[in-house]
């Protein structure tokens, strides 16, 4: 017997909602700052490149001083030196970025290839250090994709503590023998683990504004593990899950949901917390 019915299925797809951002979401201006800080004396002493119009003379007059403060370098066309970016030089040689900065000549024709030099020469640029938050923060947006996981956790947080549930935050599957033994090779770390007086549920926490292959797998994988779990006395497995990108594997989502007893996003997490507080 399924857990859910169709219409059960349709209005939960009706109430995926579109975002979970909070305005901390965005930007991380911690890590930005963060970020500019390790490399902003670097930065200072590349600023007496700004507005010289003979920089090939510049860029000799600094490389005398101190030649390591061209490392920093790759950040101003937004790339990392740990990214390992390549490109094709003059002579069609696959080489990395980064490599350029190992003589003068080198710095000299990042700066011509990329356009900088035109920028310097200017300036367009007044204080690379500003320039380069402008840029970090730029950067910052790729990681979007991973805050949109932590700040469901918090906002799922924030709300069973409004609730005034107890709960505990990534716990592994290896707490509980018995959990671990069903599961074998496929352990987990639980986002939330609530115990009441007669259950303990296993909860996971996500959001998907966007569709990918991983929703596919993330349904399929939850489909495998909630009959295990819940096969054992006293434990009940809860997926919270929302976001418009299950429009796009609707067909494995609604497997799931035919499949998981406890299915809930964030406008139907309401029910869940009721049931538990009369668990």
């Amino acid at each position: 017997m399924a857990a859910h019915t169709q219409k059960q299925f349709e209005m939960f797809m009706s109430q995926l909602k579109e975002t979970n951002a909070t305005l901390d979401f965005y930007c991380d201006f911690p890590k930005i700052a963060r970020n500019v800080a390790d490399i902003s004396i670097s930065l200072n002493m590349l600023n007496y490149l700004l507005g010289k119009q003979n920089l090939r003379e510049a860029v000799e007059a600094l490389w005398a001083r101190d030649p390591k403060v061209f490392d920093v370098m790759d950040i101003l066309i937004a790339t990392r030196k740990k990214d390992n970016k390549m490109f094709f030089d003059e002579l069609g040689q696959f080489r990395t970025i980064h490599s350029l900065f190992e003589s003068v000549d080198g710095v000299m024709g990042f700066l011509e290839g990329t356009g900088l030099a035109n920028v310097f020469r200017k300036p367009e640029i007044k204080d690379l250090v500003d320039y380069v938050f402008g840029v970090e923060t730029g950067l910052d947006t790729n990681a979007r994709k991973n805050r949109s996981g932590e700040i469901t956790e918090k906002l799922v947080a924030k709300i069973f503590a409004n609730a005034n549930l107890e709960y505990s935050q990534q716990v592994s599957s290896n707490t509980f023998p018995a959990v671990a033994n069903v599961l074998g090779a496929d352990q987990k770390v639980f986002d939330f683990v609530i115990k009441t007086v007669t259950k303990t549920y296993l909860i996971e926490v996500n959001f998907y504004s966007g569709g990918g292959s991983k929703l596919n797998e993330v349904a399929r994988s939850y489909t495998d593990v909630a009959p295990k779990v819940n096969s054992i006395e006293g434990f009940e497995f809860v997926w919270i899950t929302d976001g418009i990108g299950w429009h796009s594997a609707k067909n494995k989502l609604q497997e799931a949901f035919a499949a998981i007893p406890s299915i809930y996003n964030l406008t139907t997490i309401k029910e869940f917390i009721d049931m538990v507080k009369h668990s």
